[in-house]
């Protein structure tokens, strides 16, 4: 079922984080791998990686968002496999715009555009027909985010775009599906990359709180989104389409409630003058909910 010997999978920002892990999984799952990737450093590791591992490897530098970059990889790939079976368009980038709406500019706002939604379209247009050329049982598959399903304080253009990727996914799924062609999205929580670094940015007296937050105890790995990219672009998803795996650790579904340090629940506020190291102080409420920390 996890065969994809004599198939073709693109990744676009394929030489980083979730991108390059997809891209790792499928070339040891058997197939032959296109990767797109901007930053000529990174081509060049990805390269090494797959060519060592013996994958059967086309990396191509360039940009998701560029029409006539994306156009020579759909020229580079038709020479040199003569088909396409599995598209992951991988790229996204909240820019590191974190900041009130009332503060953003047309012009930041085209750049989340560009990087986050933009390319979803151009690449995926480009691609279809090598996908249509391979048939039924070609797919797509979306790298979104779980905040398209939550709100995401100062960064709503961002949170836009991405929730835009769902009605994308859902709607292409309608079109292709009478080809047999499928298509899905992922929907990633924080996942540990050189993109979002989380381990390095919570300080080491806190980084027990984790599992407080994540029900499953961590952050994302890249490889759990691999995973998820090869499950739905394999034999055994062959009936899902329009659909998204939220790939959260089961915060989505927490919504507000939070582990205390105990283990128990509480969907009370938590007030400490020092999460680490001072006696907790928790608000009070009806015995019925369970006691705050």
């Amino acid at each position: 079922m996890f065969d994809f010997k004599g198939k073709v999978v693109l990744v676009t920002g394929g030489g980083a984080g979730i991108g390059r892990a997809t891209a790792e999984l499928f070339g040891e799952l058997g197939a032959r791998v296109a990767v797109l990737e901007i930053a000529q450093d990174r081509c060049e590791a990805v390269r090494s990686l797959l060519v060592e591992a013996g994958v059967d490897a086309l990396v191509q530098r360039g940009d998701a968002a560029d029409a006539g970059d994306v156009d020579a990889l759909m020229s580079a790939i038709d020479a040199r496999f003569g088909r396409l079976d599995v598209l992951v368009n991988n790229v996204g980038d909240f820019l590191g715009m974190a900041a009130p709406f009332a503060e953003t500019t047309p012009a930041g706002w085209n750049a989340l555009y560009q990087v986050n939604l933009h390319h979803v379209f151009l690449v995926t247009h480009a691609t279809l027909p090598l996908l249509r050329r391979t048939g039924a049982g070609s797919s797509i598959i979306n790298v979104s985010t779980i905040e398209a399903f939550r709100g995401i304080p100062n960064a709503a253009v961002y949170s836009a775009f991405k929730s835009a990727i769902t009605g994308f996914t859902r709607s292409l799924a309608l079109e292709l599906a009478p080809e047999g062609i499928r298509v899905n999205a992922i929907a990633p929580e924080t996942t540990e990359t050189e993109q979002v670094p989380i381990s390095r940015w919570i300080p080491e007296e806190y980084r027990d709180l984790v599992p407080r937050f994540i029900p499953l105890g961590r952050y994302g790995e890249p490889r759990d989104a691999a995973g998820s990219a090869v499950f739905l672009a394999s034999e055994l998803a062959a009936w899902i389409t329009g659909t998204t795996i939220n790939l959260d650790g089961g915060a989505l579904a927490a919504g507000g409630w939070r582990q205390t340090r105990d283990g128990r629940w509480t969907n009370r506020p938590v007030i400490e003058a020092n999460a680490h190291r001072s006696p907790p102080t928790a608000v009070p409420g009806p015995e019925l909910l369970p006691p705050g920390l």
